[in-house]
């Protein structure tokens, strides 16, 4: 390169090269990542290729065999991957195009297996049924979606995506693609395409832009069919921290303050879907300092954790929660994560853990904290044994979060002010969903918690050995200063994160 040659592509930015579309079509992903090249147009209009490996002259003659004279720029490995990756996600074949093309009678080839490590955007040439199922994942996964539903109806074949909690409708098919696309999932899930009268769960590991994907495949047979859910786990939720989930800073430092005690039970509650998965391994991210032993039983096992041992559980050999907890205490475990207190066995194992020098981590299903309390009772524990283990329990939600780019703000009424639990005259404002191309139109973009943290001292012990119900303890603990979820909720309404009626949707059963 010439020295002239070399003072131009110091001076090339790189934030504004674009990669040419009409040229991806004929250079495939895997080539492009291989040699570091991906053809772009300049500023001006000109035709250059990135290069992250300049010495691989045999790669450049190829490029310039296929597309003529052209400019090579050198660029970082990292930078160039990324480009390369989203750059072949936008010019992926988006799947209400492969539905209006396919035309005419089709079959799967369920010879064509889909191969556990292979890279979603590398597979152009394959059938049409295989594309389609293929740009539903690629679509769901860009789009942040959690769940993929694939519903099959008395005419018609309806796949609908769960983004941000909310399910939205996004391909309807005619109703005989039902049957191929179930049977390329399964193949997909390694399950027994021939079985189509009993439920069947497997798992889907893929790449998409160099990331590994997991997906957690359940088919189960209907009236009009087999309906499959496609469960898309996010690896990135695992790598959040509590200051990373809502955590006001007072709760914050109340519940790192609890994770540093050496025993007793701190639950989460929370209907389906409201992160408690999530919020427990951030709990064991915080606790996980190389010097504890950690140990979980969970169902299934959504994550794998270095460092930590996890146990799934499977009822067809009898390895329960209850079981499993037996058999963890005999581990020499310092810290225990049990995914689900389902049962008197299981409580009754946990409390006995917790008293006797372990911290146990768990999850109930109630709506509120104090509900927990009572719950226990309920299962048939003494109420003196889950005062001396109990902790805490926090209670959660997940709102939405407005989107930044086009939420709306507006002057809240009397009435919407009351509404979310604050007192006095409206002062201040809230802001509304509106909907732009960045949120796809909602008005909202990603999720937060919002929190209720009962802790248990002495004064809460003492209701507990009386039974109190739950409304007496919750009362009881707000007098202490105990922020509800519907307040906690109401902060993040008045500091513009979430809007009013967000958080009366997932607080309305309060």
């Amino acid at each position: 390169m010439s020295p002239d040659a070399k003072k131009e592509t110091a001076q090339e930015d790189l934030a504004a090269l674009s990669a040419e579309v009409d040229l991806l079509a004929k250079i495939p992903i895997g080539y492009a990542r291989k040699h570091l090249l991906l053809p772009c147009r300049g500023s001006d209009g000109s035709l250059v290729v990135l290069s992250g490996r300049p010495e691989a002259t045999h790669a450049q003659d190829e490029i310039r065999f296929l597309v003529g004279p052209v400019r090579f720029v050198p660029a970082p490995e990292e930078v160039i991957l990324k480009k390369i990756d989203a750059a072949y996600e936008r010019s992926h074949a988006p799947e209400r195009e492969i539905v209006e093309g396919l035309s005419g009678d089709w079959e799967l080839d369920v010879e064509a297996a889909f191969e556990e490590t292979r890279d979603l955007l590398e597979s152009p040439d394959e059938g049409p049924v295989i594309k389609f199922v293929h740009s539903l994942i690629f679509r769901a996964i860009r789009e942040r979606s959690s769940d993929i539903h694939v519903e099959p109806f008395e005419k018609e074949l309806v796949i609908r995506n769960r983004v941000d909690g909310i399910l939205y409708p996004m391909v309807a098919a005619p109703r005989k693609w039902h049957a191929p696309v179930v049977s390329r999932i399964k193949v997909m899930a390694s399950l027994d395409i021939g079985e189509r009268r009993l439920p069947q769960d497997g798992r889907i590991r893929i790449r998409l832009g160099g990331k590994e994907i997991d997906i957690r495949v359940s088919v189960v047979p209907t009236a009009f069919g087999e309906r499959a859910v496609l469960r898309i786990l996010d690896r990135s939720n695992l790598l959040l921290g509590l200051e990373d989930i809502g955590l006001v800073p007072g709760d914050l430092a109340s519940l790192t303050r609890l994770l540093g005690r050496s025993n007793g039970i701190l639950l989460v509650t929370g209907p389906t879907g409201s992160g408690k998965t999530t919020t427990l391994y951030a709990a064991l991210r915080r606790l996980d300092s190389g010097t504890k032993n950690i140990i979980t039983i969970e169902d299934p096992v959504e994550y794998q954790v270095h460092g930590i041992g996890q146990i799934q559980i499977n009822p067809k050999i009898h390895l329960t929660f209850a079981s499993g907890l037996r058999s963890i205490l005999r581990q020499d475990p310092d810290i225990i994560m049990v995914g689900e207190i389902r049962d008197s066995e299981t409580a009754e194992i946990a409390i006995q853990a917790s008293l006797t020098g372990h911290l146990v981590l768990s999850t109930l299903h109630t709506n509120d904290s104090a509900s927990a309390v009572t719950r226990l009772v309920d299962m048939g524990i003494e109420p003196f044994l889950v005062a001396s283990s109990l902790t805490a329990v926090i209670a959660q939600r997940l709102v939405r979060k407005l989107c930044p780019d086009c939420r709306v703000p507006y002057a809240p009424s009397p009435a919407q002010w009351r509404e979310v639990g604050l007192s006095g005259e409206p002062a201040g404002r809230f802001f509304a969903a509106g909907g732009c191309p960045s949120c796809m139109n909602t008005g909202y973009r990603g999720r937060v918690g919002i929190f209720e943290i009962l802790i248990v001292d002495d004064r809460l012990r003492a209701l507990i050995l009386e039974r109190a119900d739950s409304e007496g303890i919750k009362a009881f603990a707000a007098s202490r200063g105990m922020r509800t979820i519907l307040a906690a909720g109401a902060e993040k309404v008045c500091a513009g994160i979430t809007s009013a009626e967000e958080v009366l949707r997932v607080t309305q059963e309060e």
